[in-house]
């Protein structure tokens, strides 16, 4: 050994690199770094840190990560700066404990195809440092349908008004729904729950010049080859979380990353639960709520045992173990099979079912079980969308598509219901909330219609969620809604383009069982501004406006579809940004959208 020792020692290294030698044994090999070749290093390096690593975890291809190289930069500050021409500039402040955990400085909202200048301010040993840096990236590459070569948005028109130009949009895109599959189907077709569109959908960002600042490689999460039923489906759902991580669901899993691509988890469903879609909703404890369906349920009135179909909310701890499930088959009873607004519905547009040759909805016990819209456990009878959690009385906000907007404590039991009193049993029906005016006076409401008042309810709806915006309290909730309007009065309109979609705020007095409509946006814009399906409404209390998308727009016509953003401020009814983005000439169908704060992103 002596020897040995002896012999390393003669070998012109540094004293730390013989060091490394020693503990990795004679087999290990050091090569010192020459002079040139740390001058080569230096010089591919941009300023006073080390490499820039574009995509530094593989799914997030417009971010980037600046390498500290064992330097300490303090106070630091990126702005991603806009394109020649008044492109938009993305500025965000990062932390410490940010710098730690990239071991760099990371780089969001980069361009794609495009060589950005990335702006970086920090202080090093005393001194304010401004390094420009150049990153250049790949193009957006879509991932919908094979032979679908454009996927990305088209900015048709905009309006922004000062002090909104630097707000960002996450959108998800869904394309044509018309290769759907039974996912759980068997040689006989008895088990099948909610039908999976077996493709990825797109998820990106987008400033308020409609160019693509952020994406998520959606191919990395999917198995196109559909030899793995956990990683089939689409991704659906979405929420920032207070730390600035996305939340999101796909069909058997679902997902916490942050927004440079970092994967702080991806979960199966529970055992015996299946279908997540529509909902993934954190809450304030950070346990989660899923919307999902249930396997080997026995079907009430029945001996068959099937998948549900979009009728389940199971709460998750952090480690993803269930705490509580809500079984809406059981707590609505007899009321899965009431059908006033489901015999009402354009058979078109069914959430993502899109079939432009459907005729009508019929409701028949001879409908087969699974992602058919009938009635009765087993079937789309409630197609569940959103779901929200109230602290204030440990209770869920649901919207049923198929029924009407449903509180439900922790106890089962249905606290009100938001719907025209048509169809329920006689307990629900007395949970039927009465609209009233501003005074408290009940208004003219007959049926599924309201007369001599702006009072309306909300039909085919999304995203009936809290409102910050209103009071909330054990004896008040102020929630908004995306009101679709498909099915409006229980019934179609004589021309299509008769419909109407809108944004609508209610404040509901939980005592006196009572609801006030107290805002709305969209019945003006008619035709125009209508989405069959998903779509979405949040209030923003940093700019006080409500922020919304009407997400498919023209769906169900020859005309291109679009999705139209808007914010709008409640008080004055001025619209402070508005966005309206196309694809392609096929029927594409954004889901949701929601607004994305750079500036929580790398504050921890």
């Amino acid at each position: 050994m002596k020897k040995m020792v002896t012999n390393l020692a003669k070998t012109v290294v540094s004293s730390t690199a013989l060091a490394a030698l020693l503990v990795g044994g004679i087999s290990a090999t050091y090569v010192p770094e020459s002079q040139a070749a740390v001058f080569e290093r230096k010089k591919s390096t941009q300023g006073e840190l080390g490499k820039v690593i574009v995509n530094p975890y593989k799914v997030a291809p417009l971010t980037a990560v600046i390498e500290r190289d064992g330097k300490d930069p303090k106070n630091i500050k990126v702005t991603v700066l806009g394109k020649e021409g008044g492109g938009i500039d993305i500025s965000y402040p990062v932390s410490e404990g940010a710098l730690l955990n990239h071991d760099g400085i990371p780089v969001f909202g980069l361009y794609d195809d495009y060589v950005n200048t990335v702006r970086v301010e920090y202080t090093l040993d005393g001194r304010k440092v401004s390094t420009d840096y150049k990153i250049r990236t790949n193009p957006f590459t879509a991932r919908i349908t094979e032979g679908r070569l454009e996927t990305k948005p088209t900015l048709e028109s905009s309006k922004v008004v000062k002090g909104f130009e630097g707000r960002l949009y996450m959108l998800t895109l869904m394309g044509n729904a018309d290769n759907k599959e039974w996912a759980w189907a068997t040689p006989d077709h008895k088990i099948h729950g909610a039908g999976e569109w077996l493709e990825p959908a797109e998820l990106y960002m987008v400033d308020t010049k409609g160019e693509i600042r952020w994406f998520l490689d959606t191919e990395q999460f999917y198995d196109k080859y559909g030899r793995d039923i956990d990683s089939q489906g689409r991704i659906m759902s979405m929420h920032q979380m207070p730390n600035g991580d996305l939340l999101f669901a796909m069909a058997q899993k679902y997902f916490r990353y942050t927004l440079m691509g970092e994967k702080a988890f991806e979960r199966k469903l529970p055992r015996g639960y299946i279908d997540l879609s529509h909902e993934a909703m954190p809450m304030p404890n950070g346990h989660m709520l899923l919307r999902v369906a249930k396997t080997n349920y026995n079907i009430p009135g029945t001996k068959d045992v099937r998948n549900t179909v979009r009728d389940h909310i199971i709460e998750v701890d952090e480690g993803g173990r269930v705490v509580e499930e809500w079984d809406m088959v059981e707590i609505m009873g007899k009321n899965q099979y009431r059908k006033d607004l489901i015999v009402g519905l354009d058979a078109r547009a069914v959430c993502l079912n899109i079939d432009m040759n459907a005729d009508k909805v019929e409701v028949s016990e001879e409908i087969p079980y699974g992602d058919n819209t009938s009635t009765g456990a087993g079937r789309n009878w409630a197609h569940i969308n959103s779901v929200d959690y109230d602290p204030n009385d440990d209770s869920i906000i649901l919207s049923f598509r198929h029924q009407g907007v449903i509180k439900v404590g922790r106890d089962k039991e249905v606290k009100w219901i938001l719907a025209p009193n048509v169809g329920w049993t006689k307990d629900m029906a007395a949970k039927v909330l009465t609209p009233v005016d501003s005074k408290g006076k009940k208004l003219d409401c007959n049926g599924a219609t309201c007369n001599n008042t702006e009072f309306d309810w909300t039909f085919t709806q999304h995203t009936a969620w809290l409102s910050e915006r209103g009071e909330n309290s054990k004896n008040v909730t102020t929630i908004s809604v995306f009101d679709n309007g498909d099915g409006r009065g229980h019934e179609q309109p004589a021309l299509s383009e008769d419909k109407w979609s809108r944004a609508v705020e209610y404040k509901i007095d939980e005592k006196k069982l009572t609801v006030q409509q107290t805002w709305q946006f969209g019945k003006e814009r008619g035709w125009d501004w209508y989405s069959a399906v998903t779509s979405n409404v949040k209030y923003d209390p940093e700019m006080k406006t409500y922020f919304m998308l009407s997400g498919n727009v023209h769906l169900l016509s020859p005309k291109r579809t679009k999705g139209i953003i808007n914010e709008v401020d409640p008080k004055t009814g001025e619209v402070k940004v508005e966005l309206v983005l196309s694809n392609d000439k096929k029927p594409a169908v954004y889901y949701r959208s929601q607004l994305i704060k750079p500036e929580k992103l790398f504050a921890y």
